[in-house]
């Protein structure tokens, strides 16, 4: 069974960075691509951003370009979303997903992972 773990949430003030992780585990673990989405209640979970595993590739939504990077430690299996310049409308649950095999579907999606994390509460104060 494989298991995401995000960590890193938390309350800051508009204009603030914050780093979030997300460790996968597991007896067979294969990574092909992990991502973050985030979820705001009474709302559909939304794409953030996602990594290929084996090439590095980065993808980001438009509302989050320049200010978010995504990146990647293989040794520990984590993958890190550091968010800068935050803003009011980034408030919301993140999660972590993991896409084990590749399978020819969009990153942006919720159907491609095949795993999720609990999530982790960003909350950006004015």
């Amino acid at each position: 069974q494989v298991q995401l773990v995000e960590s890193g949430g938390g309350l800051v003030q508009a204009g603030d960075s914050l780093r979030l992780s997300c460790v996968a585990s597991g007896r067979t673990l294969r990574l092909h691509t992990m991502a973050w989405f985030r979820q705001v209640a009474g709302k559909e979970r939304e794409f953030v951003a996602a990594i290929t595993w084996s090439g590095g590739l980065t993808y980001y939504a438009d509302s989050v370009k320049g200010r978010f990077t995504i990146s990647k430690n293989n040794a520990k299996n984590t993958s890190y979303l550091m968010m800068s310049g935050l803003k009011l409308e980034d408030t919301a649950v993140y999660y972590c997903g993991l896409e084990t095999d590749f399978r020819n579907m969009w990153y942006g999606s919720v159907s491609t992972y095949d795993y999720w994390g609990q999530g982790t509460q960003v909350t950006v104060s004015s």
